[in-house]
């Protein structure tokens, strides 16, 4: 019995497709669409770094390796609602087991490839995943040793898949018979169902599994490719990790979707990436903003650009203006700003005629079929240019958290808190000013605060804990680390840095700086002031890095 539990009223999917927002279409019938109009056309070309290796895929390719691999999943049982956990880098191999996912029903659950014990253990335990596919080494870490052991502890994970030299074969049939088809008709994907589970941390440092259905992702895509007027003659390039929502989304669902090539890149490098764009003919990319910094920093610039090149997509954190303006003059795009949640992907975004002023200073405005309100502690909605809580409605959010409805936060007319603070601006236009959620976003990734501040708080020679974000040019955000020590206790980045690692806590989580002080700042009733601390860290230098 699947363990997915959707929040998804009737009234909503009657006025979703009354609306014409939701049209009933799954990501797979793209794909099978693709499949017959476009069989020998590449569908995904796959860099790796490490060794050098290029490897591209066409659509009728995809279509025999994920339905081999379906019938794979079937042969270990896996069944329609059960999920399918997966730590792949932007691998081709990762295109497939998302498809083999859809074809049995399968629900597919990315995970982030920097993610150690800490965060698997909880992730694959909550989700009761039956099946894992990982690497067996990647950027020189031993995958294969983390997943078998914890799979020890793990009593719904029943197969650990490692990708060796052999890559998916060991759990793929070799042929696909009658009686599989029928199961895949059976375990037949609907619209409705839910599909992907994406976990997201929040201000308890509990990840959080967010569901969605082929529905709501479809929407946003949709909308998307709308915006940004793709075609399928446009190669798309993704550098930001497909277990992101920003990979999967713009770099896997988007392309499929178009019927066009994506280009995946394993492990982030500009020198490379503007290779991949100049030989890949690429048009489109998007990424946070140390992406954007990176290319238009990059001494390769120069040499590889050309006229195809016209989008980037910048969203994960509000873009710094002045560096918007100076990668826009240098790479010579158009640069769209986007707003968007793991809860529902990019929702605002502006427009390619849109003057620099919108472009650098706020972030878009919503797709038809999606609403946003700025209110007050009360709930009254703001005018323009006032500072509120943001709200959003509409097609795209998801059908709730998993097994954690009381989480959802939606009220009864679909009005989902999102946890920033925002403004009203150009009448439609909204600008991201802060967060009201206790998290840090670091390259555009999310460091879960309280996760890491309650590992620290296990430490014999911390007393008191506080981490707040440093505003960084390139990164968005650091993570500065406040301290009170036990009396007589010293300690200094370098400790609190390996004391995380020795918990198992992905590097991309630790602070980068440790200020030690007397007392930290309180209210009347306790509670440490994290305001008076970020106007500390402001001030701060930061002496070391990852």
């Amino acid at each position: 019995m699947s363990i997915v539990d959707p929040i998804l009223p009737d009234e909503r999917i009657e006025a979703m497709r009354d609306s014409k927002d939701w049209q009933d279409k799954t990501l797979l019938e793209y794909f099978d669409e693709a499949v017959v109009k476009h069989g020998n056309k590449p569908a995904v070309i796959g860099y790796r770094k490490e060794n050098n290796d290029k490897q591209s895929k066409t659509y009728a390719e995809l279509l025999a390796l994920s339905d081999r691999l379906a019938a794979g999943l079937l042969h270990k049982g896996v069944c329609k609602g059960d999920v399918v956990s997966f730590q792949l880098p932007n691998w081709w191999e990762f295109v497939v087991v998302y498809l083999a996912c859809m074809r049995v029903g399968a629900v597919s659950n990315p995970l982030m490839p920097i993610f150690r014990e800490s965060e698997l253990s909880y992730m694959l335990g909550f989700a009761e995943s039956k099946v894992i596919f990982a690497p067996e080494t990647f950027r020189g870490y031993d995958h294969k040793s983390m997943i078998e052991q914890l799979g020890e502890s793990l009593p719904c994970l029943e197969h650990v898949c490692i990708l060796a030299e052999d890559g998916l074969d060991p759990f793929m049939k070799e042929e696909v018979s009658l009686e599989d088809r029928a199961l895949f008709e059976k375990s037949t994907l609907l619209p409705n169902d839910v599909f992907l589970l994406m976990y997201t941390s929040g201000t308890t440092g509990a990840p959080k599994g967010v569901m969605h259905t082929p529905n709501t992702h479809d929407y946003c895509a949709r909308k998307f490719i709308e915006r940004i007027q793709l075609t399928e003659n446009e190669h798309v390039f993704m550098g930001s990790p497909t277990a992101h929502m920003t990979g999967l989304m713009y770099g896997i669902s988007v392309p499929m979707m178009l019927s066009t090539t994506t280009v995946l890149l394993d492990q982030w490098d500009p020198q490379t990436a503007w290779e991949i764009i100049r030989d890949e003919k690429i048009a489109f990319t998007m990424g946070a903003t140390p992406f954007l910094a990176d290319l238009s920093a990059s001494d390769a610039l120069e040499a590889c650009n050309h006229d195809t090149f016209r989008v980037f997509v910048c969203g994960g954190a509000p873009v710094p203006p002045a560096i918007g303006r100076r990668a826009a003059k240098r790479l010579n795009v158009n640069l769209i700003t986007v707003w968007g949640m793991t809860e529902m992907s990019a929702v605002t975004t502006t427009l390619l005629t849109d003057s620099e002023e919108k472009v650098f200073e706020t972030d878009g405005f919503p797709y038809s079929g999606t609403e946003m309100r700025v209110v007050d502690r009360e709930g009254n909605t703001l005018g323009e240019n006032k500072e509120g809580r943001l709200q959003t409605r509409g097609a795209g959010n998801f059908v709730g958290y998993l097994k954690r409805p009381e989480a959802y936060d939606t009220d009864s007319d679909g009005w989902f808190e999102t946890g920033d603070l925002a403004k009203i601006i150009h009448q439609k236009y909204i600008r991201i000013t802060g967060r009201s959620k206790d998290i840090i976003i670091r390259g555009g990734e999310n460091i879960p605060v309280a996760l890491v501040e309650n590992t620290l708080y296990k430490n014999p020679l911390l007393e008191d804990i506080a981490i707040v974000a440093k505003p960084d040019e390139r990164l968005g955000e650091r993570a500065c680390c406040f301290v009170t020590l036990q009396k007589g206790a010293e300690i200094n980045i370098q400790q609190i840095k390996d004391y995380l690692s020795d918990e198992g806590l992905s590097k991309n989580y630790w602070p980068e700086y440790v200020e030690t002080l007397s007392a930290m700042p309180r209210t009347a009733s306790g509670k440490i002031q994290k305001f008076k601390l970020r106007q500390m860290a402001e001030k701060l230098q930061i002496k070391d890095t990852l």
